[in-house]
This record gives structure tokens, C-alpha cells and sequence, in this order.
């Protein structure tokens, strides 16, 4: 059994690594022709493109595995059924159930890959990549947002666990690769959602422990409250019968620099502006949670939370599923024929993970639910297939 173990893990191995290989030059040819018109634009050269297509391979990889499975799987399952190998096997004593704990074996190696090039590698050169094709061309991370990039933020009475006295508005108009911030301003409210500050800063930069250091800052305070009742019995003593109907004042001060205290860390204000399919699963987890905890909709993000954990588990569903194809003869089809059926079990398996992650965000289905139930419909296809080619 573990010759037949070995030869299964190499033949799939090798298929399967055809197959990724081939995808990963089709995505870094689109990349890079997706490049080529912005070539020769301020500093961007051909050099910076390819470094750029180079270092979004690992997010392509962490896509494509699934898929690469699938058909690399189908490809050798085919290959054994032409050739008689697969009837020889079952002759000699193999089971349905041992061939597909071989496949399981084999998939945990192909979801270890995955798991690492989409949680590890993935997340720290896409990052990379953006940020060196933005300084290239002279370009910042907010530059494609009209009003900079927004966050939202709450107020406290001392440092980062005191009590909630308020929230806060954060924007930014640029936000440097370097982790600069530029024109800052911070909108604060109190509790009753009344203004109670706007705070502008040339710029902004963090010092670690939640702290921000903000430089030329103008702070303007909006005082709106109701005077207490010895300060109103003393105005009625002194004829002063207008007190308290408007004691709303403006005072405004020029600052060369302020500490900011805040929530808000440069990783979250990087993370506002990247796709949640490019970040990592504790990345997701954190913004989350922070927008959770602010009030704002935070379901897009906890459903790529899910995904991240369960889209690699995929493997073994896509593999499973590919095992029937070794129990088909070769009049049900060539290898050709199969081929293609797995590119659109490929297909489909990627049009409904997409559009389950689309109906989650507008339905109240849990999130878990929503990034696992692709993968439950195709176990399902998968284990009416085995039940169907058994009995045949």
C-alpha cells in the first residue's frame, strides 16, 4: 500500500503542478499586460512591472490551488482509467474508501501549501507590491479616493481603556508608503452625537502604543452646554435674563504638535484601502473587530474571515470530487472530454463561491455558513458521484 500510496502522491503531484504552473503564467501575463500602459509614466519602468507581477504570484497561487487540485487530480485519475491501472488496483484489493483516504493524504499537503502562500506569504508582498508600484509612479495609497480614505474611531476618557466619552471621525487625504500621514482631520462627537471637535494636522505620524504625533494642528472646540443652576441663579441676580438661551462658544488654537491617542493604527488605515480577499485571516479578524466595536457594517470582511479559513479545505472537497472520473472507462469519454468536465466543475465551484460570498453580505446568513456552503454543495456532488459509479 505504500508503493500504491507513493505512486499515487507523485503522479498527482506532478499533474497538479503542471496544471498550477500554467495558471500562474496566464495571471502574470494579464498582470503584466495590465501594466504595460502605465509604463514609462513618471518613474515607472518595465523593471518595476515585473518586480510588481513577481510578488502578486503568491496571492495568484493561493487562488489557483483549488482549481490546480481539481484538474491535476482529474488528469491522473483519467490517465489511470485508460490505461486499465485503476481496474487493476480495485482488482488487488483497493477499496473506494482506501483510495480516498490516499487523496485525503495528499490534500493535506496541498492545503499546508495553500495555507501558507495565502496566510504568510501572500499578505506581506501584495502589500510590497502596491506600495512599490505607488512609489514608483509617484503615487500615494489614498490617491484613487476623493476625500482621502475614512475610519472610524471612539473617544475615551484616558488612554485606550478608559471609558467611552465619544466617537471620532477619522480621514486622511494621503497616507504615505512610508507611514506618513498627510492633511489630517479628525472629526469628534460626544456621546449625544453633538460636534465637540475638529482637529487639522499637516501631518501625522505614529509613535507605537496607540499613539499618533500630529504636527501644525489647529483645533477648533465647540462648547454647546447647558449652564448649571448656581451659575443660572447668579445671572438671574444680576439681571442677566439671556443665560443659558445660547452658550454655545467657538475657541480655536494653533498647536505646533499634540499627541493623539487612538485605536486607530496604521495597519488598520492600510487595511481600509485593501481588497479582503488579499489579507491575512488575522488581519481580517482585527479590522473586523474594529469596525464591529465602532458600529459600522463589518459582515464583507468576517465573511473573508471565514473564507480564508475554510476556501484551502476546499482541496479535499475538489479532490474528492475528482475521484469518480478514475471509475469512468474509456468509452464514457477521453481524457480530453474529462478534462474539460473538470474545468467546468473548476468553473462552477468559483462562480458559486463568488456568488455565496455576494448573498452573504446582502442576506443575514452567518458568516461562517455562508464561506463553508460552497464547499458543502460540491461534497454533496461529490458523494452522490462515488454512490452513483459504486452501484454502476
Amino acid at each position: 500500500m505504500k508503493i500504491l500510496q507513493r505512486y499515487f502522491a507523485v503522479s498527482i503531484a506532478q499533474a497538479v503542478a503542471f496544471v498550477l504552473v500554467a495558471f500562474l503564467a496566464l495571471n502574470a501575463f494579464f498582470d503584466l499586460t495590465g501594466q504595460l500602459p502605465v509604463i514609462g509614466n513618471n518613474g515607472y519602468r518595465l523593471q518595476h512591472a515585473l518586480l510588481f507581477v513577481l510578488l502578486r504570484l503568491p496571492y495568484h497561487v493561493y487562488v489557483v490551488m483549488p482549481i490546480a487540485a481539481l484538474l491535476g487530480t482529474i488528469y491522473t485519475m483519467a490517465q489511470f482509467a485508460a490505461s486499465s491501472e485503476f481496474t487493476i488496483m480495485r482488482a488487488s484489493g483497493m477499496s473506494t474508501r482506501q483510495a480516498a483516504w490516499m487523496l485525503f493524504k495528499i490534500g493535506i499537503v496541498l492545503v499546508l501549501i495553500t495555507f501558507i502562500f495565502g496566510e504568510l506569504i501572500a499578505p506581506r508582498t501584495a502589500p510590497v507590491a502596491e506600495r512599490m508600484r505607488l512609489s514608483a509612479r509617484g503615487a500615494t495609497v489614498t490617491q484613487g479616493f476623493v476625500s482621502g480614505m475614512w475610519t472610524k474611531d471612539v473617544v475615551r476618557s484616558e488612554g485606550i481603556t478608559g471609558a467611552v466619552t465619544g466617537s471620532r471621525f477619522f480621514n486622511v487625504r494621503q497616507f504615505r508608503n512610508d507611514g506618513q500621514l498627510i492633511d489630517v482631520r479628525l472629526y469628534e462627537f460626544d456621546t449625544n452625537f453633538r460636534m465637540r471637535s475638529l482637529i487639522t494636522a499637516a501631518r501625522g505620524s505614529y509613535k507605537g502604543n496607540n499613539t499618533w504625533r500630529l504636527e501644525e494642528v489647529t483645533q477648533t472646540v465647540f462648547s454647546n452646554t447647558a449652564p448649571d443652576a448656581a451659575s443660572a441663579t447668579a445671572a438671574g441676580q444680576q439681571g442677566l435674563s439671556n443665560y443659558g438661551q445660547d452658550s454655545s462658544r467657538v475657541v480655536t488654537r494653533k498647536l505646533p504638535g499634540m499627541d493623539l491617542v487612538s485605536e486607530v493604527t496604521p495597519k488598520i488605515i492600510s487595511v481600509s484601502a485593501s481588497d479582503p480577499d488579499r489579507m491575512s485571516a488575522n488581519e481580517l479578524a482585527v479590522y473586523a473587530r474594529h469596525l464591529s466595536e465602532n458600529k459600522q457594517e463589518s459582515e464583507r470582511f468576517q465573511i473573508a474571515f471565514w473564507k480564508k479559513l475554510f476556501d484551502p479545505l476546499a482541496i479535499f472537497v475538489l479532490m474528492a470530487l475528482a475521484l469518480p472520473f478514475a471509475y469512468l472507462q474509456t468509452r464514457s469519454g477521453g481524457i480530453s472530454i474529462k478534462i474539460f468536465a473538470g474545468i467546468m466543475l473548476g468553473v462552477g465551484y468559483m462562480l458559486v463561491n463568488s456568488l455565496s460570498a455576494s448573498l452573504g453580505v446582502l442576506s443575514s446568513m452567518p458568516a461562517p455558513l455562508t464561506a463553508i456552503a460552497p464547499s458543502l454543495v460540491f461534497l454533496a456532488l461529490a458523494l452522490v458521484a462515488l454512490w452513483r459509479v459504486e452501484r454502476h
